[in-house]
């Protein structure tokens, strides 16, 4: 089995997508990651991609942060899913259909193959919404790393 994350992402890609994770930030409180995985687990084996992405969500630490205003962006390749998740600040202001227009604009992308461009257009636009419902504050802190985190 090829590394679909290799194959599909230049570590230029990578760089890409975590300078668009830092330019959302600038205008928002909350906390955008993305996490890109080759498969699942042999432990995940029966989980749903929402039930994964919870999980990495805690892996990754993004329940800790200080107004629970972290967002992950997931990604499993080899079976061609993804799913965006919210903390619970931000479900208290934003509807969930809310996510699934992004997902639906990124899969546009994903469609043609165009992951790496799907990606920026997910973090621009979630940073965006963010920073409707939570902008930066004064004393903000960037309180998880940008980079796109790939296993």
């Amino acid at each position: 089995m090829k590394n679909l994350v290799k194959k599909l992402f230049t570590k230029e890609d990578l760089a890409a997508i975590a300078a668009a994770i830092s330019e959302a930030e600038k205008t928002t409180a909350g906390e955008i990651r993305v996490s890109i995985r080759q498969k699942r687990r042999w432990r995940e084996r029966k989980l749903s991609i929402e039930e994964m992405a919870r999980r990495e969500f805690h892996d990754l630490g993004m329940t800790k942060t200080k107004d629970h205003t972290g967002i992950l962006i997931f990604l499993l390749m080899i079976e061609r899913k993804f799913f965006i998740l919210a903390d619970e600040g931000i479900h208290t202001k934003v509807e969930e259909t809310t996510w699934t227009k992004i997902a639906e604009e990124m899969s546009s992308h994903f469609s043609k193959k165009n992951f790496h461009q799907g990606l920026i257009h997910g973090v621009q636009a979630v940073g965006r919404v963010l920073s409707r419902f939570f902008p930066r504050k004064a004393n903000d802190t960037n309180e998880l790393p940008n980079d796109v985190h790939v296993q």
